[in-house]
């Protein structure tokens, strides 16, 4: 608002639409009939966000010289955050998720925190890595994944030889939007082991999820190959969990869904067609579909696909969509 003052007479008798539109411009109004460059309303969900790549091993390279030029206690989180490649995005890998990979070294340890965010990991390679999640101290092996939710005191050290890997993935960019972010930091700096456990809540092995993987049933559909879920509905309900297990040669059928999505190779390799662009994956990268772009897999070995998805967000604010397109 201008702070111009103007009576209910002057809005009333406005001698023409520019007129009223300039005066109620000045008190904090805008007329739902004008032409804008970015409607209010479109016709089908659409976004900025692009599909988008990310190579393991130009990451792994780019963490190497961070753990040579920069130590936890000056970064606490040693990581690299997937931005999307569109303008003015600083940090988001799609509107409502990041992934970012961290790297620790043998011997450190990064202090305890909590935040707002929801938060996992993917564990591509470690031994003897450890994290401790509200008092439960748990390893961290290759093929782990590793829960922290929201307003969970949450740190991570390690014990073994060589330097360990993950894929870190949040809901920061939701958080944003609807602003209840906070952090603080532990008072005793490393939270305190309240249990040491193998078997913690907030962990899921790489021998678990083989087990259900070989129990579960491919998708009569197959949009999905072989694919089981992690129930975070209690934990952390913004994020869905996926992993899937396509055979050498398989082929999923296309679809699009209202649902932002990220997938982490964590076995295998092959090519998943995003929005017709082809990404071709390997051991360890991370690639992004956004809201509404079609999406196909094609194995070109035994692979497993760990996906992170906004999708619980989407059915919970009735949003969700899906539709096949073949």
């Amino acid at each position: 608002m201008d702070g111009s003052v103007f009576t209910p007479e002057e809005f009333r008798d406005a001698p023409d639409l520019d007129t009223l539109i300039e005066r109620v411009a000045a008190h904090g109004m805008t007329p739902g009939w004008i032409d804008r460059k970015k409607p209010i309303l479109w016709p089908e969900p659409n976004t900025d966000f692009k599909p988008a790549h990310w190579r393991y091993s130009e990451v792994k390279a780019a963490m190497d010289a961070a753990a040579r030029l920069i130590d936890t206690e000056l970064a606490e989180r040693r990581n690299l955050a997937l931005r999307n490649p569109i303008e003015n995005n600083d940090f988001a890998t799609t509107r409502t998720l990041v992934n970012a990979y961290q790297t620790i070294l043998p011997g450190e340890e990064a202090k305890s925190h909590r935040h707002a965010p929801h938060a996992l990991r993917v564990i591509l390679e470690s031994r003897g890595a450890w994290s401790i999640v509200d008092g439960d101290k748990h390893p961290m092996e290759t093929g782990d994944i590793v829960l922290t939710p929201g307003m969970c005191w949450h740190g991570h050290g390690h014990d073994g030889q060589d330097q360990a890997y993950w894929l870190d993935g949040l809901d920061v960019p939701l958080v944003h939007l609807l602003e209840p972010m906070c952090v603080e930091g532990h008072p005793d700096g490393m939270e305190p082991v309240r249990k040491v456990t193998p078997d913690s809540p907030f962990r899921f092995t790489w021998e678990r999820t083989q087990r259900e993987l070989d129990a579960a049933r491919p998708d009569p559909e197959g949009f999905f190959g072989t694919r089981i879920a992690y129930d975070t509905s209690q934990t952390m309900p913004t994020i869905g969990i996926n992993v899937t297990r396509l055979e050498t040669g398989q082929t999923t059928r296309p679809y699009r869904s209202t649902a932002n999505t990220t997938y982490t190779v964590m076995q295998g390799s092959g090519t998943t067609i995003v929005d017709g662009h082809a990404i071709d994956w390997s051991f360890g990268d991370t690639f992004a579909v956004p809201i509404w772009k079609g999406v196909e897999h094609r194995a070109g070995a035994d692979s497993v696909l760990f996906s992170m998805t906004d999708e619980p967000v989407m059915r919970f604010c009735k949003y969700w969509r899906f539709e096949a397109l073949d």
